[in-house]
């Protein structure tokens, strides 16, 4: 019995030792309500042929509504086709225990930006907000992420999970399977 229960005092502590603390970078509350959101992390990086893409994820609790901030970063020399966020846009997470959980768009209809910089290169920036459902959280907490489908405005692009990289962007290393593991405690934060 004493074997039992420290078996299951130390896995609930090496549950909790694992998990990453919740730190917002912005935390307001003023008239109009609540609003915190995480650093920005990276989860996915491309670099070929003078082509970069990258993705990022930061948790936002609005009002207590806990959603994933996505921001898509390409980099070209030449023409960046655009890609929108519109009302049917959705993403697909496949865990590694082959459970898929959909993440719902806010309806919020964007293009994002072009911008050219100094070198001359083009940059586009997309921008948009998707919501959790309760019934995935249980899914969320238990399974690592090994692939993402984005359901854009007129297309769909699948992004495979690494279980971990060194950015060629920044020179930090990220896990991009365990970002949900890591950060749950952030969807659960209260306003």
């Amino acid at each position: 019995m004493k074997k039992l229960f420290f078996g299951a005092v130390l896995m609930f502590s090496l549950i909790a030792i694992a998990q990453r603390p919740c730190e917002f970078t912005t935390d307001v509350k003023d008239s109009l309500g609540s609003y915190k959101s995480t650093k920005e992390y990276l989860v996915y990086e491309k670099n070929f042929g003078g082509n970069s893409s990258y993705i990022f994820y930061s948790i936002v609790v609005s009002d207590g509504t806990p959603m994933l901030q996505i921001q898509l970063l390409e980099k070209s020399q030449g023409f960046i086709k655009a890609k929108c966020f519109d009302k049917n846009s959705k993403i697909y997470l496949q865990l590694n225990n082959n459970k898929i959980v959909t993440l719902l768009h806010t309806n919020d209809e964007s293009c994002g930006t072009m911008v050219r910089d100094e070198k001359g290169v083009n940059n586009r920036v997309l921008s948009g907000y998707f919501m959790f459902r309760k019934e995935d959280y249980e899914d969320l907490k238990k399974s690592e992420l090994s692939f993402i489908r984005i359901k854009f405005g007129a297309e769909a692009t699948d992004y495979m999970m690494r279980k971990a990289f060194k950015s060629e962007l920044d020179g930090q290393l990220y896990e991009p399977e365990r970002y949900f593991l890591n950060y749950f405690d952030c969807l659960e934060a209260k306003p």
